[in-house]
């Protein structure tokens, strides 16, 4: 049986729930994931716990998740890898790292960050997703590093992989894993919905968007709630289904109808008058 440990960083908030979940994975030697805030005491738990450490591994590069990662490497004398992270060795997608009684692959999973990965153990199905899937809530998407149409791929990827078990950056432990997903990519396609009907109404700011989508939620989330939405937004412009008026982000919005490559008729992305391939065609002066 694969062991996992998770060790509770101190940190709760509303971005980290109860703290950041730093988990350490097999033994003799272990692998552990995300050490979180640079706290000396928690790092004092997970080094008690860990070592020895064959790697120290992490999902993205935001404070709560990363500036432990250094300090406990250079203290259990392990390597340190991720996508992102000053002094760390890059990690690549597919990339295994082996432990004590595990190995795990490195899943790129942009979306969340630009530099997101996830941490497979097929023989269990334990997935390990930092901030992309959470044990409680949604993933916040807050572009321009946090992208919508990224993070969706990432949620189709995570779901070919057939996960049985979630263990997520912050949150309880998710045991009916591709539920959670597919989950997570039906709130996504509710929240489009949403936000279309919205704007087939008539141009619409940011905050007004929020203001009717969200009627319900306290005044404390709007900020966040607007970082959404304008994740959503983004979507809807590269597709050609929404335009702003203005070039703040703040809007307001419209709906528009995608247009047709001019040349072959395909759909098109934004406002471009062809399509990809047509475009380069055109380049390489095949007319």
């Amino acid at each position: 049986m694969l062991r996992v440990v998770r060790l509770l960083a101190p940190n709760p908030g509303v971005f980290t729930l109860d703290g950041t979940n730093t988990w350490v994975v097999g033994a003799n030697p272990s692998i552990v994931i995300d050490p979180g805030p640079d706290l000396a005491e928690h790092l004092d738990t997970v080094a008690r716990e860990a070592e020895p450490v064959a790697a120290v591994v992490v999902t993205h590069d935001h404070p709560d998740h990363a500036p432990g990662a250094s300090r406990l490497a250079e203290r259990v004398g392990a390597p340190l890898l991720a996508y992102r992270l000053a002094g760390a060795e890059r990690l690549r997608a597919g990339q295994r790292i082996r432990g004590g009684g595990v190995e795990l692959t490195t899943v790129h999973t942009p979306g969340h960050t630009s530099d997101h990965a996830a941490f497979f153990e097929p023989v269990s199905g334990s997935l390990f997703t930092g901030d992309a899937v959470v044990g409680r809530g949604t993933s916040f998407i807050d572009p321009p590093d946090g992208d919508l149409i990224r993070y969706l791929r990432s949620l189709d990827r995570m779901l070919e992989l057939e996960p049985r078990t979630i263990y997520p950056g912050h949150g309880p432990v998710v045991l009916r894993a591709r539920e959670k997903l597919r989950e997570y990519r039906d709130h996504r396609r509710e929240r489009e919905d949403q936000l279309v009907d919205a704007l087939a109404e008539g141009p619409r700011t940011i905050p007004q968007l929020v203001g009717s989508i969200y009627a319900g939620y306290p005044d404390d989330v709007r900020p966040l709630a607007a970082r959404s939405v304008l994740a959503h937004l983004l979507k809807l412009e590269h597709e050609g289904r929404a335009e702003r008026a203005a070039r703040n982000e703040e809007g307001p919005w419209t709906a528009s109808t995608p247009s047709a490559c001019e040349r072959c008729g395909r759909r098109v992305t934004g406002r471009a008058r062809y399509c990809t391939s047509c475009s380069l065609a055109i380049l390489q002066g095949d007319e």
